[in-house]
């Protein structure tokens, strides 16, 4: 039982080990692309957006990652008809985290991957080429920044920095946005919005804020930012309360450890 405990650990490295070279090679195709010839596309609304280099991320990334895990399923967010994640490995990939970012050459983009086993995240991984910070975490082995320790912030709200979405592409959940927003405000050391929540969710992680709220997220946002939270310390959960769901979208909700968020849901 040892002998293949440790095994299975070996494997689990080496396939860590992998999908990060697979991000850095994305993120290098991120960091030398032209904007000029991105072929910007909108998607059902106007600030809703894609590029040719989404969709080169993705079909990368779906063709090695599955070289690396034969046989997983594969959820990419640029497509139209997503595989069932409930059985079996799965990659919930999202080829680039803030989109609008990117075009407007903001450099605060990400490539996020998470793989499940029978609907449940057990390998989270989050990339920022912009900052080389390749941010990981493995279900009960903690959270990683380049390869060093990270836990979430022990500073009440109050000392703190909210980081929040919009939900600009849902008209009718942005006066509640805007709502929640002045609850936390009115609490917080100040605000934050960067256009990415997979990055958000890592800072949290990572300690460099206290809160992050979104009414409503798709699971390639925040599969691999969740598993990253929680293994630095941190909670996550849906602003309304209750647990997070990979089969659809959901609101998001994560903080650090001395973090009271129920003043949200007042």
């Amino acid at each position: 039982m040892i002998i293949t405990n440790k095994k299975k650990e070996v494997y689990i490295s080496m396939i860590i080990d992998q999908i990060q070279q697979v991000m850095r090679e994305c993120g290098q195709l991120l960091l030398q692309a032209d904007r000029s010839q991105a072929h910007i596309e909108i998607k059902g609304t106007s600030n809703n957006l894609v590029t040719k280099y989404d969709k080169a991320v993705q079909e990368i990334l779906q063709k090695k990652l599955l070289e690396i895990v034969p046989g997983a399923h594969f959820v990419g967010e640029e497509e139209a008809v997503h595989e069932s994640i409930a059985t079996g490995k799965a990659f919930i990939v999202d080829p680039i985290d803030g989109t609008a970012n990117f075009v407007k050459d903001y450099k605060y983009s990400a490539i996020s991957v998470a793989m499940t086993q029978n609907g449940k995240v057990e390998l989270g991984l989050v990339y920022n080429p912009y900052l080389d910070e390749m941010f990981t975490a493995q279900r009960g082995k903690g959270a990683y920044c380049n390869g060093k320790p990270i836990h979430v912030s022990n500073q009440p709200l109050k000392a703190g920095l909210t980081l929040y979405g919009s939900a600009l592409y849902y008209p009718e959940l942005i006066d509640d946005s805007f709502r929640l927003l002045r609850k936390a405000f009115d609490r917080s050391m100040d605000m934050r919005r960067s256009g990415s929540a997979a990055l958000d969710l890592c800072s949290i992680a990572a300690g460099r804020a206290e809160l992050f709220f979104e009414l409503r997220l798709y699971p390639w946002d925040f599969a691999a930012g969740s598993l990253i939270v929680q293994e630095a310390g941190g909670t996550v959960t849906r602003v309304e309360g209750g647990e997070i769901t990979l089969t659809g979208p959901c609101s998001v909700l994560a903080t650090g450890s001395n973090v009271d968020a129920g003043f949200l849901r007042e």
